[in-house]
């Protein structure tokens, strides 16, 4: 297919075809990426016999399965966020000693109830050593707002780890 008569299929049958993926996938993101998808197959394969018929209904069917397929990454992608959400991330390394080990445990779930903002400046600041301007600057957000989340996350912490830690040093 030349570039031309790519351009007239998309300049006819682009706008028509975009909202009837849109009302399929109901996800403006996944409709531009379905569209691109399509066109971009279309060029490099070439339309089949079918789309001399009726392009436009070529076009939808082709519309069709890119739609389907769209949802189906995008299940994929939620099931597996969500699996790996619900998994423990280890953030430290392992180690031999027992005392560390489940301070580290502990600190990692405890860090797992904090909200995300808070977990954010709490990690930039305590294991990347930046200063709350340059935390606000990475977040996009005024430095008193990332000292005063992390006041709040060190806490929070505190509140979860201080059993432990008058257990381990009684």
């Amino acid at each position: 297919m030349t570039p031309a008569e790519l351009k007239r299929l998309y300049d006819t049958h682009a706008q028509a075809v975009f909202a009837f993926l849109l009302n399929v996938t109901r996800n403006e993101a996944d409709t531009r990426e379905a569209l691109q998808d399509l066109f971009l197959k279309l060029g490099c394969r070439g339309p089949d016999s079918d789309a001399l018929r009726d392009e436009r209904a070529y076009l939808l069917r082709l519309a069709h399965h890119q739609a389907i397929d769209a949802i189906r990454r995008r299940e994929t992608r939620l099931r597996i966020e969500t699996a790996s959400a619900l998994e423990p991330v280890e953030v430290f390394a392992r180690t031999p000693d027992p005392d560390t080990a489940t301070f580290r445990t502990e600190l990692s779930k405890a860090l797992e109830t904090l909200p995300s903002e808070q977990r954010s400046v709490v990690h930039l600041k305590l294991w990347e050593g930046r200063s709350f301007v340059d935390i606000a600057s990475i977040l996009q957000i005024p430095a008193n707002t990332a000292a005063s989340r992390y006041r709040y996350g060190l806490e929070k912490l505190r509140g979860h780890l201080q059993p432990l830690y008058d257990e381990l040093h009684p």
